[in-house]
């Protein structure tokens, strides 16, 4: 796995799921099958307010703790299998390869930011053919978005410190779990958030798309600076 690059420009910390690969839809309905498995049936429309949140918090987030406790695991084990069944038909947001190059061409040291397991996160940097970016994955964290942990994991991957860094996300999780680790975020509405909402819990500025950002780029880059 390369590193996060050399140089001491701005750590660019960039979110997978919604943000650079257009998973989260198929992660929800994965979650509503596994949790239909053991007789939970949870709408839709709020198992997609959870994507981004962790596995580890989302179960008893949506079911309620006693549920967790009794079926966590299980459920856990049930939606990234439904979830395989899916991934095929997952694809990178046009931009994906523009942003990471256009951060890099700016001196970033980019590093993708994930709570997915290694064979998910292995398969999303082949579809934007990002073999000699670096990664985070569960291994890297104990606790999940909202909490900073990865965000943190991601910093001290790319030997970077909170002021001279930057996040880019798609969820109100990503931005709270910046914000808690002291990090700036800038917010795409390609995970489904509204911009209000990530505006609230603590991004910077919000963009349509990832074409939207790239044209600011600049700005994006010089948060950081």
């Amino acid at each position: 796995m390369a590193a996060a690059g050399a140089g001491d420009g701005p750590v660019a910390i960039l979110d997978v799921d919604g943000t650079l690969i257009d998973t989260n839809y198929h992660h929800a309905l994965a979650w509503f099958r596994a949790l239909r498995q053991f007789e939970r049936s949870i709408p839709l429309w709020r198992l997609h307010r959870h994507m981004g949140m962790g596995g580890d918090q989302l179960v008893g987030s949506v079911a309620g703790d006693d549920f967790d406790a009794e079926h966590g695991e299980e459920v856990r084990k049930a939606e990234k299998e439904r979830y395989a069944e899916l991934i095929d038909e997952v694809v990178a947001l046009e931009g994906a390869n523009e942003l990471i190059e256009a951060l890099r061409a700016r001196g970033c040291r980019v590093i993708l930011a994930s709570s997915a397991k290694e064979q998910e996160i292995e398969h999303y940097v082949e579809l934007l053919g990002a073999h000699d970016v670096p990664y985070t994955t569960s291994a890297d964290v104990e606790t999940t978005k909202p909490a900073p942990d990865l965000v943190e994991a991601a910093l001290e991957r790319a030997d970077g410190e909170p002021e001279g860094a930057f996040m880019i996300g798609d969820s109100t999780w990503d931005c709270e779990a910046a914000k808690r680790a002291g990090v700036r975020t800038f917010a795409l509405l390609t995970g489904g958030f509204g911009a209000d909402e990530l505006r609230e819990a603590g991004a910077e500025e919000v963009y349509r798309d990832l074409a939207e950002l790239i044209e600011d780029i600049e700005r994006v880059v010089g948060s950081a600076a």
